[in-house]
């Protein structure tokens, strides 16, 4: 097997360790990892919502069987998430227009990893015509770039004081979860799914692996921010390489 094969296959594995142990997915990570390697980007979005979906379904039955999640409010934001990411996993953006918005994401999506947001003990209920907002917003990102949406979402529950940490991260693994399936079922209509690599299922593998780890630690007790930091100042320097470079 080459170096550049094992090494994919090792930050595969990283990034689903790392994501998974906060209810994410990690297709920022993986698509990060793939452009690093210069994979062609309609390659990178249907390969990382794939990984996402296996690594966040693990993630939504270790954080449901710890008692961290609620359907009150995960509901309002999946509403409309699930159409938009359907939506957005049929269009096909340009190449050039690609790059640039998935830079923008992975670069916000660093900013997330390596921001410690603060418990709150103030918790409300969502509002709910802007949690509707909100996932459709989400959800329209998601399928066009090819995350899940949680790297979004959970800020927004904590930022907000609607949801503590660890029932947030139990929310947005099952976010993420239909979000992805949404994504993959858009983009199938398009034909999209045929270009996956030949590999896929040793990456598949890794990611399982690595988001059982993340999540069994995640779920129970785990505070993985420096390591996190590490993350986000790839995805910084992967977001900069696309739009950029």
């Amino acid at each position: 097997m080459e170096a550049a094969a094992i090494l994919i296959i090792l930050a595969i594995f990283v990034v689903a360790v790392m994501y998974s142990s906060v209810g994410h997915g990690g297709a920022s990570g993986y698509l990060a990892v793939m452009a690093f390697l210069a994979v062609a980007p309609e390659v990178t979005r249907p390969t990382a919502l794939v990984l996402n979906l296996f690594v966040a379904s693990i993630g939504t039955v270790q954080f449901w069987r710890a008692g961290y999640f609620s359907w009150k409010i995960f509901w309002p934001f999946a509403l409309t998430s699930i159409p938009f990411a359907f939506l957005g996993g049929m269009i096909h953006l340009p190449t050039h227009i690609y790059k640039i918005v998935l830079g923008v994401v992975l670069m916000l999506a660093a900013l997330r990893l390596a921001w410690r947001l603060a418990p709150t003990d103030n918790i409300k209920e969502p509002n709910l015509l802007l949690a509707l907002a909100i996932g459709a917003v989400i959800g329209l990102l998601s399928g066009l770039v090819g995350v899940g949406g949680g790297i979004f979402l959970t800020p927004v529950l904590l930022l907000m004081n609607w949801s503590e940490t660890k029932t947030a991260a139990g929310v947005s693994a099952m976010f993420i979860l239909v979000n992805s399936l949404a994504g993959l079922f858009g983009q199938y209509s398009k034909g999209a799914l045929d270009v996956l690599p030949t590999e896929v299922w040793i990456w598949i593998a890794a990611a399982v692996v690595g988001g059982l780890l993340g999540s069994t630690l995640g779920a129970k007790r785990f505070d993985s921010l420096t390591l996190r930091r590490v993350l986000a100042v790839v995805l910084l320097f992967a977001g900069v390489k696309l739009i950029f470079v």
